[in-house]
């Protein structure tokens, strides 16, 4: 029976073989089912079956042999079982394990099958192994391409998010030094010392736990009962502390507490703010409103400069994407940035099941509007029993869920 009769009328048997192995190399440590851990394995074999059947000419082999064999469509079976192994935390070595274990079941069962091999077997096999070699490169040339997205991106967000809780840090320590006597303007700038470095500390841990997802797997979020208020005048001290010589008018409205996740929601009020200061004239402020609804808290962020275009808009949430600066915008320092900002902001957003948008123009401005659902009624003890509103830490903890 030639190779590729025999793979098509065997593939159940092979499959499972296959399988006893690739089983063993489950980075979660527990025993993945079938149906995952056999994804795409038949699809693969389909694959190598109608190569094998395809007549070839030496141009072709030589092509192929240098892995210059261009692709069918995409994405092939064999990317899918890259992106599917990156995903589930499989290593490169793992998935390149997998099918030289694919190529050992198939040849073994093949040749136990009592056939005697003869020239056009071997040929069979020569096609056989190319076919594997060939889909072995589409696979690591897939988890190649999303490993290296995963190193940028965490460099990116990295030097992003710190930027601005660091920034605070240095210019507080730096206006504390030269005040001189302890005062209540210092005790102010120590705190905020303080503040700044504990959000620092949380994006860094977040960031930790981000690469360990792999970030192909969205951004992990652990909800907590908050107030966005609360969070909304954090940041915006934050930012005067930074910027000292632009205005920000912050406005609060209504019942802005849910179970969202402070650090993540710190990152989106950063970077929006950051956003409209760097791409704002100077001159104008930078308006901020907290707005809460009845099923949904919704964040807004306006600045007045030349407006984003309309070219741009569809893009403008993409990672590496970052819009030109204006001619007021011109004479400050660049941020230093990798155009991650509104790409996170998207993503944290859409982590939370709300949505973004954005409106720009030389009369109304550039707009920046941010809804996140309440996923729960949400009880405020302190409230209830003192009549009082929180706006600390301490009275936040107080609150639960129901």
């Amino acid at each position: 029976m030639r190779l590729a009769s025999f793979i098509r009328e065997n593939i159940a048997p092979i499959v499972a073989d296959w399988e006893s192995f690739a089983i063993t190399l489950d980075p979660s440590g527990a025993r993945t089912e079938s149906l995952v851990i056999r994804d795409h394995i038949q699809e693969i074999l389909e694959f190598i079956v109608a190569d094998i059947e395809t007549t070839q000419t030496d141009g072709e082999q030589v092509e192929k042999s240098r892995g210059e064999k261009p692709e069918q469509h995409y994405p092939s079976a064999a990317e899918v079982h890259a992106s599917l192994r990156y995903d589930g935390g499989f290593n490169m070595e793992q998935m390149v394990s997998e099918y030289r274990a694919l190529r050992t079941s198939v040849v073994r069962l093949w040749k136990a099958s009592g056939i005697a091999l003869n020239m056009p077997d071997f040929d069979d096999l020569t096609r056989f192994n190319e076919s594997i070699d060939q889909a072995l490169k589409e696979s690591i040339s897939d988890y190649s391409k999303k490993l290296e997205l995963s190193r940028n991106l965490f460099l990116g967000i990295l030097s992003h998010d710190l930027r601005n809780p660091l920034g605070a840090v240095s210019m507080s320590a730096e206006l504390t030094m030269k005040i001189g006597e302890l005062s209540g303007r210092q005790l102010m700038l120590q705190s905020q010392i303080v503040e700044s470095a504990s959000r620092a500390s949380e994006i860094v841990g977040n960031l930790l736990d981000l690469t360990r997802a792999r970030l192909g797997s969205g951004l992990p979020i652990i909800r907590h009962v908050m107030d966005m208020g609360f969070v909304s005048r954090l940041i915006v001290d934050e930012m005067r502390a930074i910027h000292p010589h632009q205005e920000f008018l912050l406005n609060v409205s209504g019942d802005v507490s849910g179970l969202w996740d402070k650090a993540r929601i710190g990152q989106v009020f950063s970077n929006l703010i950051g956003n409209a200061v760097q791409y704002g004239f100077r001159t104008t402020p930078v308006a901020i409103r907290v707005e809460g609804a009845p099923n949904e808290v919704v964040l807004s962020v306006h600045n007045e400069g030349v407006p984003i275009g309309a070219d741009a808009l569809p893009t403008l949430f993409n990672a590496l994407t970052r819009a030109q600066p204006n001619d007021d915008t011109k004479s400050r320092p660049l941020s230093g940035n990798l155009g991650l900002g509104l790409f996170i902001v998207k993503e944290i957003i859409t982590a939370h099941g709300g949505t973004i948008s954005v409106s720009s123009s030389e009369k109304d401005g550039t707009w920046f509007r941010a809804r996140f659902p309440r996923t729960d009624k949400v009880v405020d003890i302190k409230s209830k029993t003192l009549g009082t509103k929180p706006d600390s830490a301490a009275q936040l903890s107080d609150r639960v869920p129901v």
